[in-house]
């Protein structure tokens, strides 16, 4: 993406700069070809209406064709610099009472249209000049070398000099560029993760739900999971251990499932789990899983006592029906009250509960 933006501003810059120049040719080539007073049978030459022609033909094709991405400046400056150089010479031989002033008007001329439009293309610049400038060092059989060296010279070292800082402008801009897409993509990831466990929060979870909806088939499960009497074990054993806990129980279930599968925390010491394109039996089968590497984790819970003397979880499972995250979610949240309420550490599925247990997640918690 952030390639194709420089890139598409790169070839805007690079196609202005083409029509910008066809532009000035043909304004040029017109002044040309207006007659003036005592010379007008000498006024209208080939080399300007071909200059004039070919401008404006070309410069109506880039106002047609928008997209056309073909790299034309070069080619293009090289053909106006040889009809300049063409037109250049015809005049000088065809209008006898010009001295040498004419040449250096007409290379001056040339030059201000390349400033103007290729002063970001050195290489285009060049190529627009060099017929006109060789073209008038040959005519002027040496007579005025210094001052047309000198013209020659001074615009294009400046130039030259112009063409590298710009250059080095772009390297800076595009690794500046690049250096803020990856720290907008860091914070971007930072913002979809929970800092203590490195799971998904709801963000995250969001950002993942959408995609996984919309381009996976099948079945897809949610599954809720609430580690058991944790208000107790934070009041007793003190936050920092809690943390700890629940960073324990976060790694036991995310390398309890697959790879594919999403795992969230919740909120507090509730996690999800959205097990995608699975059934009903291996769903269970993988939240049973996650419940046994929790009590594997043999962390001590003395206040858990009634269930077992290590953390431990609960959890409801729920299927998605037609895209409803959020009801699967209220479904899964009613089995996890009937899992808590039925003695903890167990799993239930929202299916498997009685009518008369399908209670509403406001009477859960």
């Amino acid at each position: 993406m952030k390639i194709e933006s420089y890139d598409a501003l790169k070839h805007s810059k690079y196609r202005l700069s083409l029509m910008l120049l066809l532009f000035l040719n043909v304004a040029a080539s017109l002044f040309c070809l207006v007659p003036m007073s005592g010379e007008a049978e000498n006024e209208i030459t080939l080399p300007a209406l071909f200059v004039a022609f070919f401008s404006a033909i070309s410069l109506t094709s880039c106002l047609i064709k928008t997209k056309l991405k073909l790299p034309l400046l070069n080619p293009v400056a090289l053909i106006l610099g040889l009809l300049w150089a063409w037109h250049i010479n015809y005049r000088y031989h065809a209008v006898i009472y010009f001295d040498g002033s004419f040449l250096i008007i007409s290379l001056l001329s040339i030059f201000f249209i390349s400033a103007i439009a290729l002063s970001d293309y050195l290489v285009a610049f060049c190529l627009h000049i060099a017929p006109p400038v060789l073209t008038v060092l040959w005519l002027d059989d040496g007579e005025h070398f210094v001052m047309i060296l000198l013209t020659i010279a001074l615009p294009l070292i400046g130039f030259s000099l112009q063409h590298l800082m710009r250059r080095r402008a772009d390297r800076f801009t595009l690794r500046l560029m690049y250096q803020l897409y990856e720290e907008k993509e860091t914070f971007s990831d930072l913002s979809m993760l929970d800092p203590l466990t490195g799971l998904y929060n709801r963000r995250g979870l969001k950002n993942r739900l959408d995609n996984i909806l919309n381009n996976h088939t099948g079945s897809h499960y949610v599954l809720l999971l609430d580690i058991d009497h944790f208000k107790a074990y934070n009041d007793n054993y003190g936050h920092a251990m809690g943390d700890q806990a629940l960073a324990r129980v976060s790694v036991a279930i995310r390398d309890a499932v697959r790879s594919r599968d999403v795992v969230t925390r919740y909120g507090g010491e509730e996690f999800l789990v959205l097990m995608t394109n699975v059934n009903a039996s291996i769903a269970m089968k993988l939240a049973e899983r996650i419940r046994k590497y929790v009590v594997d984790l043999e962390i001590p819970h003395r206040f858990n006592e009634r269930v077992s003397t290590h953390v431990t979880i609960s959890a409801g499972i729920a299927p998605i029906y037609d895209n409803e995250f959020e009801q699967a979610v209220a479904n899964a949240d009613r089995a996890l009250y009937v899992a808590k309420s039925q003695g903890r550490n167990t799993i239930l599925a929202w299916e498997d509960l009685p009518k008369a247990n399908v209670i509403s997640s406001s009477e859960a918690h």
